[in-house]
């Protein structure tokens, strides 16, 4: 699921390397998504499942907004990403 996530950032116009050669977006939220598994305990099918109250949970507002807003709100954006590939149906 990691790679398809993957690719389908690439198709919708996110950055694979930087200007300088760096990793860029896709791989960031990538990464993001495993640290979101990890601190969840779960899968990335079993993040897929619960995706809706998740976002809410990280989102401003929610219980978990701080881990949300880590890196210039990076990981609420690679969850809000995700969610718009699982409805994209994958």
């Amino acid at each position: 699921m990691k790679d398809e996530f993957r690719q389908w950032l690439v198709s919708n116009g996110y950055s694979v390397i930087t200007p300088s050669g760096n990793l860029s977006t896709v791989y960031d939220y990538a990464n993001r998504i495993d640290k979101v598994c990890q601190w969840e305990n779960m899968t990335w099918l079993a993040l897929a499942a619960k995706i809706e109250p998740v976002v809410k949970e990280y989102s401003a507002g929610g219980v978990k907004s701080e881990r949300g807003n880590k890196s210039h709100r990076a990981v609420i954006n690679a969850l809000l990403r995700f969610e718009k590939f699982l409805s994209a149906g994958r």
